[in-house]
């Protein structure tokens, strides 16, 4: 009964909240409470979205409220169940707002004073010194991909384009796919996951890896669409990653590097200088 009840008085509340009227009682009186703890309507409406329908607030209402109930009703079993000992949180917080504070005050200091860059040179470095960490796990291709229906004009001259290594002709094929095609990819700059393309094809390559060795240009159909593929270049699954495909990766890693050994430094320059200020006293 008390469950109705309770649900009676929210969705009266929110029915008020989503017409933006005002509302009569006071923000102050208690909706729910779970033992001495108590959520007011002007809690509830503090966290309520603005500019949401009345509909909406309706359902965050409900589940905020459902939210609140569930955990203050941990938080009441574990206050009775836990000893004092287990449930002085102190040295805790204390030891979350210490970290909170430095990692602040680091962020705040590289973004002002450190932006470190990564040259291209270094990636390579990296690259060489660490080939083993960049094996693939896939096979990958630059290639063309296209998906035309089976009605779309000039068939013969897309065959003739999409084969073609001429820059006029990727212009023209490049117009026509907008035109007519289904779904294409005619960007040979990035490499892709040859998995991904295989799977979009009426009937999968069942042998890619051989595929792959013999073949660069590929037709099937189906009942509806052709489909087109040109592999300009390829590298295998257990073979090493081209640079160009991990070089994000490289310059993230490098990055990080650099950003630690930059906190690293200023630790240090911080410890000195506290033995230099007398900040530092050893007993």
């Amino acid at each position: 009964m008390h469950k109705y009840y309770s649900l009676f008085i929210l969705l009266s509340f929110i029915t008020l909240l989503g017409c933006h009227t005002n509302i009569e009682s006071p923000l102050d009186k208690a909706i729910v409470e779970v033992g001495d703890k108590a959520l007011t309507k002007k809690d509830l409406y503090g966290v309520i979205p603005d500019n949401i329908s009345k509909d909406d607030s309706t359902i965050f209402a409900q589940d905020y409220l459902n939210r609140w109930i569930r955990s203050e009703l941990m938080l009441r079993k574990a206050e009775l169940n836990l000893t004092p000992e287990e449930k002085d949180v102190t040295k805790l917080l204390e030891d979350y707002r210490r970290s909170l504070l430095v990692h602040q005050y680091q962020q705040k200091i590289l973004l002002q004073k450190y932006s470190p860059l990564i040259t291209s040179s270094e990636i390579k470095e990296y690259y060489d010194k660490m080939t083993d960490n960049f094996i693939l796990n896939e096979n990958i291709v630059k290639s063309i991909f296209i998906i035309v229906p089976r009605t779309a004009p000039n068939l013969r001259d897309l065959r003739n384009w999409y084969r073609s290594d001429d820059a006029e002709h990727m212009v023209k094929l490049e117009s026509y796919c907008y035109q007519n095609s289904k779904e294409y990819d005619i960007s040979l700059e990035s490499w892709k996951s040859f998995n991904v393309l295989n799977k979009m094809l009426p009937r999968p390559i069942s042998r890619p890896d051989r595929f792959l060795k013999y073949n660069h240009f590929y037709e099937t159909s189906d009942s509806v669409n052709y489909y087109f593929i040109n592999i300009k270049d390829f590298n295998l699954a257990k073979e090493t990653a081209p640079l160009e495909y991990v070089e994000d990766r490289i310059k993230a890693i490098l990055l990080n590097k650099k950003r630690l050994d930059f906190i690293n430094k200023l630790e240090s320059d911080l410890y000195d200088e506290g033995l230099k200020q007398n900040i530092i006293k050893f007993y």
